[in-house]
């Protein structure tokens, strides 16, 4: 491995990859396969020919390596949060509201297009009214509702 590459960034986290192997029998046996190993790595993983694989830089195939168990761990993590959710909403209570999966996250607004947006708006009620409000509740075939308060 070049050395001016920063090991955190190819060295696998969550899949072992350590150089400190305990089984010194199997160390001793697969280096002089090394090169076999990684090609089956790469054909099983990711459907890589032979050509491309002897294509590919020792950078090339550490960054893909890391990358491929990001991918492992994102994938296996989703697949526990969602296991985690279904049962969790086939266990709850009646009155408990369905826990989704994915929550939505709104996106801040930008307050300069917003307030052209308000400009524009209070520029044709002042010019125009609001009969327009009217004008929709009529064509919807609907009553416009009266804004006084009930007091019982």
């Amino acid at each position: 491995m070049p050395f001016f590459l920063p090991r955190r960034l190819v060295d696998f986290e969550y899949l072992g990859g350590s150089s400190d192997s305990t089984d010194v029998e199997y160390d001793g046996l697969a280096s002089q396969y090394h090169k076999d190993i990684d090609f089956a790595f790469y054909f099983v993983n990711f459907g890589t020919t032979k050509s491309e694989f002897l294509e590919l830089t020792r950078r090339e195939k550490a960054f893909i390596r890391k990358a491929w168990e990001d991918k492992q761990v994102r994938e296996s993590e989703l697949m526990r949060n969602a296991v985690l959710n279904a049962v969790s909403n086939a266990m709850r209570k009646k009155s408990a509201k369905f826990v989704d999966l994915w929550k939505r996250q709104q996106q801040p607004a930008n307050m300069k297009i917003v307030e052209a947006h308000l400009e524009i708006i209070n520029k044709n009620i002042a010019d125009e009214g609001k009969s327009w409000v009217d004008l929709v509740y009529q064509a919807n075939n609907m009553t416009k509702p009266s804004e006084e308060v009930d007091n019982g």
